[in-house]
Parts: C-alpha cells; structure tokens; sequence
C-alpha cells in the first residue's frame, strides 16, 4: 500500500493565519479590506442578508415563520396561497408581476429554529429561490428580551436566466432576478413588516399566528 501524502496548513495557499504573516501584518491587511465606501456589486452581489430584533418570544416568532401561509402577511408581494396537491407544495400569487404564480415548501428545523423557504416561479418542480431564516434568542447574544432573525438569499445563477422561459404567462413579462439589485431594500422593508405585526400581537397579548386563508393546516 503506498503512502499518502501528508498536509499542513503550511501547504495550502492563500491562509492568512496570525503566526504567518504575524498580527501586525495580518491587521495591516484587515485594515486594507476595510473601505468607507463600498461598491454596490460587492456587497449585495452573490449574497443579501439583512437581520432585526423583534420584540417577541423567540418560539413564538419560530412558530410564526415555520407556517408558511404567514407569508401573506409580512412579504410585500406574496398572496392567496393554497395547498398544490402535492403534499407539503403551496402556491400562490406573487404579485410583483401580474399573472404570476409562485410556489413554496417550507423546511424547518425546530431545535436549530431555522425556517428556509423553497420557492420558485412558474413551477414547483425545481424549488431554486431559497430564503434562508434563522430566529436566535436574542438573551443569547444581545442580553435582552426577545429575538433576533437573520434571513439570507444567494443568487442562484437562475435568477440571470429565467430557465424555464416558455412557462411565462405572457412573452413581456419582467423575470423575478430582474429585481434582484432591489431585494436588499425589499427585503429589509419585509423585515419591519415582520417585527411589526410580531410586536404589535406580543404587546397586545394577541395570538401570533392566524389560520390560512385558503385552507387549514393540521
């Protein structure tokens, strides 16, 4: 049996590591990346994440996000859904666009309190528009009540080129990664959405979720 090589980090290229090139030329370069202003490409380019802390329990702001008909409520666009017919499949309206459906599963992991949405347009074959959400205690890492929610999108080479063009409902339509340089503003004006209703049902004393419109859930 012949030997495999071995490996240290001193083999790999590119590892910027305190004892190589040393602290002072290490915060030298971290200083270097770090820019006043920054181009908008760089920033939002491949990734958008915005966060928020809401103002509410954070099982209960979990419990919210995990029922995806919710959605109709704190998104600015998306309406009217209703089960598939395929089991866990929801679709509904996307109304950023006229004629437009979008479908949604939704994965939730209760022990992490992560909640990712699998959407897409058209169709519900090929779920390729992933929001990914994560709800912390925000006791945790901000020493106070309440929650805090991250919410991450990556740009799926899909939203240059619309891979299923045909299923359009008319030639003219806007393709949803048209909107793409907005999605940072969009969704961050989701986000209030969702700390408001959040905190106004918290503070009230109100229930935090509603029924589906449209169907009910067991």
């Amino acid at each position: 049996m012949s030997e495999q090589p071995s490996s240290t980090l001193a083999d790999i290229p590119g590892l910027l590591r305190i004892e190589d090139p040393g602290r002072e030329a290490l915060t030298a370069h971290c200083v270097e990346l770090t820019h006043a202003v920054y181009p908008h490409d760089q920033v939002y380019g491949r990734y958008c994440t915005i966060h928020e802390h809401i103002d509410c329990p954070p099982e209960e702001v979990y419990d919210y996000l995990r029922q995806g008909h919710h959605l109709e409520e704190w998104t600015c666009s998306l309406r009217d859904f209703a089960p598939s017919g395929t089991p866990g499949l929801w679709v509904g309206r996307d109304r950023l666009e006229d004629d437009t459906e979008i479908y949604c599963r939704v994965s939730a992991n209760p022990e992490a309190m992560t909640v990712d949405y699998h959407c897409s347009w058209d169709q519900g074959e090929k779920l390729w528009m992933i929001y990914l959400m994560r709800v912390v205690p925000a006791s945790l890492v901000l020493d106070r009540p309440g929650s805090v929610v991250t919410w991450t999108n990556c740009r799926h080479p899909y939203y240059d080129d619309n891979p299923h063009p045909g299923l359009s409902p008319r030639p003219d339509r806007p393709w949803v990664g048209d909107y793409w340089d907005l999605f940072y503003a969009g969704h961050t004006v989701e986000m209030n959405n969702l700390k408001a209703i959040l905190e106004h049902r918290h503070r009230n004393g109100l229930p935090i979720g509603v029924p589906p419109a449209r169907a009910v859930t067991r």
